[in-house]
């Protein structure tokens, strides 16, 4: 039977009780097909059916990707937590100042049930988009049946995947009815409630198992193939975002309280008990289900132990010291007794640390690497290539025409460990009282008690507290004196050392270093916070000519890394340490069943990766041997490992740690002081232009106004307004 899209649509919209849009055309659709047009005649003919599959695809992009600064108006908002800060949407901008998009504003949640709403939005249009693909393609008899049924594989994941995306950031989603419902009836008649967490972890994880069924290709890093097919789903794709998906179903948040009381009596409660449908049904779980980690476990493994053969990005040793164009000579690892008497990938005796973390971020290495399971590329519509260019305009200095905003808080700084595994003298001391122990004094020289020669990658001028630390931490932290490159050929200084604070640096026997612009506070809002800035994403070879404009012409594309291995490997370590029996758990196509447990062998498969490719010892067999212990560190891993990418926001969230860790004030240098200060400017201070907190309504974001309106089953999340 023919049936005009536009009524179809129609239908679909109003089976979501008009989630979206009560007006069809509101699917965008329009772009590729005119609503006179039947499904018929577009899924008979390739190039409309792979439009249309091309538009489920486009609402990925913008306020639904990972790593922006288009949503809001510049900040990523969920790139920032207690780990990163933005700083050019505040009241020192010095003109039409919205605090709506501002950060204090976005830390205190002080923003209105409107705010977002486009990722609702875009991934219900992109839900309809993909659904009506699949029950379709079927009718195009011009492609073979094994390419129809890929085609119906990317589809299932991309419709899953809104899904997923929906999950971690409203808590549980109404999952719409899987054909177009009878458009004919009322809203009321047709108003579906929220499902709960469970039943939406497992909508996706079985929409994932099926959609690994029909697509045909395990991963992409092993094929010679264009951009554009590079970001298309994979089996590995599809059972990797099942992990994501029983990792979160898991946690504390959607899973009652640990047995071990790890987190705040009441808190789980709390939340659990305000997030009800209207007949009563609990939205959440409020008792603790030990078995959801082993279920978690066994989807990471699925992983692991897939024909993918996924493995960490790592790069060779370099021993040509070529500093200048962002390719120093390898620093030696720590010498551990394990790691560093071995190769990769048992050993870190032939790679360097350093890039192997760094050039995954920048732009070096393309998704034809066997880290990267799935990516949103870098220039779907042109968006993530412009927002990634615009994360790292943000971060760059104000001497490279950068906005000098994008930064990281003390407390992220201390999270990184000494280059032998310890904890940076003074760890948290001002925060929280720390362990007792004081922060390094002094500074390095050309000569004197502290040589920079000796202390790499350090220029002359840099305090103590940087030195000796792990090669993360100098991929990711712009601390005051650090080196940054200039590529651009009219310029002659490509290597320059960039100090923040107060005034503007003026030549010295000493240090031989002159900076011709101010990079510290300027009373404006180009100047960071804490004095610590970021170079997470940042190519040696990005610069700019000017710094307002969209001059991103010299910014190296970006790939986004939307789920990477390393994720796969700690949640694998995270589930088994909350294990305290054995569970038998069949494999996602049931050919095989795994034993799960604590078992420290299985979790050392997921931790040592990730430690010996960032130059690290392992941890202690105390450290194994404690679930409290070993929680810990995992967290910690998480925090460093995956800085920018959209990761701790939800973490925090998922394990309730949020209360705590989004309170604590943000800590940084006394930005206030000029160089002549410069013992005054290293103490750490507390930064109340930063303010943090955090209520039970910030565990979700707000469904906006307009969707409860048109839904009467829709609740809105605790904390926020049900209607105006």
């Amino acid at each position: 039977m023919k049936r005009n899209i536009a009524i179809w649509m129609l239908g679909g919209l109003l089976g979501g009780t008009a989630l979206l849009s009560s007006c069809a055309d509101s699917l965008d659709s329009d772009k590729y097909f005119d609503d006179r047009r039947t499904l018929e005649s577009v899924f008979t003919d390739i190039n409309q059916t792979n439009g249309w599959l091309a538009q489920a695809y486009s609402f990925l992009k913008g306020p639904l990707a990972d790593v922006t600064t288009k949503e809001n108006n510049g900040a990523g908002l969920h790139c920032f937590a207690d780990d990163m800060y933005y700083g050019d949407r505040d009241p020192n901008r010095g003109d039409n100042y919205d605090y709506m998009n501002s950060y204090n504003a976005f830390k205190q949640g002080d923003y209105d049930e409107n705010y977002g709403s486009a990722a609702w939005i875009n991934a219900y249009k992109g839900i309809y988009q993909a659904s009506i693909f699949i029950h379709n393609i079927d009718r195009n008899i011009k492609l073979t049946a094994e390419d129809r049924e890929d085609l119906k594989g990317q589809a299932r994941f991309v419709r899953a995947y809104y899904y997923w995306l929906l999950l971690r950031r409203y808590g549980p989603v109404p999952i719409m009815p899987d054909e177009g419902a009878d458009y004919t009836l009322s809203y009321s008649e047709l108003s579906i409630p929220r499902s709960t967490y469970e039943e939406c972890a497992e909508y996706i994880s079985s929409e994932m198992i099926q959609a690994a069924k029909e697509l045909k290709s395990w991963s992409r890093h092993n094929e010679n193939t264009d951009a554009e097919s590079m970001v298309r789903p994979t089996k590995g794709a599809a059972l990797a975002t099942r992990a994501l998906a029983y990792i979160y179903a898991a946690s504390p948040l959607a899973n009652g309280q640990l047995k071990n009381g790890s987190h705040p009596a009441g808190v789980t409660d709390n939340v659990a008990k305000a997030l009800v449908n209207k007949d009563g049904t609990p939205l959440l779980s409020l008792t603790y289900d030990e078995s959801k980690w082993a279920r978690a476990a066994a989807a990471c493994r699925d992983v692991m132990e897939c024909d993918a053969h996924y493995e960490l990005y790592h790069a060779g040793v370099n021993n040509v010291d070529n500093r200048t164009t962002g390719y120093p000579k390898t620093i030696k690892p720590y010498d551990d007794g394990d790691f560093s008497t071995k190769n990769w990938p048992d050993g870190y005796a032939d790679i360097d640390p350093y890039l192997s973390y760094r050039d995954l971020f920048n732009g070096v290495v393309g998704l034809d690497n066997s880290e990267i399971i799935f990516s949103r590329g870098y220039n779907s519509g042109g968006e993530w290539h412009t927002s990634v260019d615009g994360f790292v305009t943000h971060e760059m200095p104000n001497t490279l025409f950068g906005f000098n905003c994008h930064g990281l808080t003390q407390k992220m700084v201390d999270a990184y460990y000494m280059n032998d595994g310890t904890d940076c003298p003074g760890k948290d001391s001002e925060m929280n009282g720390g362990d007792g122990s004081e922060r390094r004094q002094g500074w390095t020289a050309s000569r004197g008690q502290y040589p920079a020669s000796k202390y790499p990658p350090l220029g002359v001028g840099v305090s103590m507290q940087y030195a000796e630390r792990e090669p993360r931490f100098y991929a990711c932290v712009a601390f005051n004196g650090s080196y940054w490159w200039n590529a651009n050929t009219d310029v002659s200084n490509h290597y320059m050392q960039i100090f923040y604070w107060r005034g503007t640096t003026t030549s010295s026997s000493e240090s031989n270093v002159t900076t011709t612009q101010n990079n510290g506070y300027n009373n404006t809002s180009y100047y960071l916070r804490t004095g610590i800035g970021c170079k997470k994403w940042v190519n040696p070879n990005d610069w700019r000519t000017v710094r307002d404009g969209n001059d991103y012409s010299h910014i190296v594309h970006k790939w986004e890394p939307a789920i990477r291995y390393a994720d796969i490997l700690l949640m694998y370590s995270e589930a088994l340490n909350e294990l305290t029996s054995t569970y038998q758990v069949a494999s996602w196509d049931g050919s095989k069943t795994y034993n799960i447990s604590r078992d420290v062998s299985e979790m050392k498969r997921g931790i040592r990766p990730v430690r010996c490719r960032a130059g690290l010892p392992d941890y202690t067999a105390e450290e194994y041997g404690s679930v409290d212990l070993l929680r810990k560190k995992i967290k910690r891993e998480r925090m460093i490992e995956f800085l920018g990418e959209g990761k701790r926001y939800y973490d925090l969230r998922r394990w309730m740690d949020a209360p705590i860790e989004e309170s604590i004030p943000i800590y940084g240098c006394n930005v206030l002081m000029t160089a002549n200060q410069k013992d005054e400017f290293q103490k750490v201070v507390p930064i109340y232009s930063l303010p943090t907190v955090f209520s039970d309504k910030m565990y979700f974001w707000p469904i906006c106004t307009s969707e409860l309106k048109r839904n009467c089953n829709l609740v809105q999340n605790p904390g926020w307004k049900y209607n105006d």
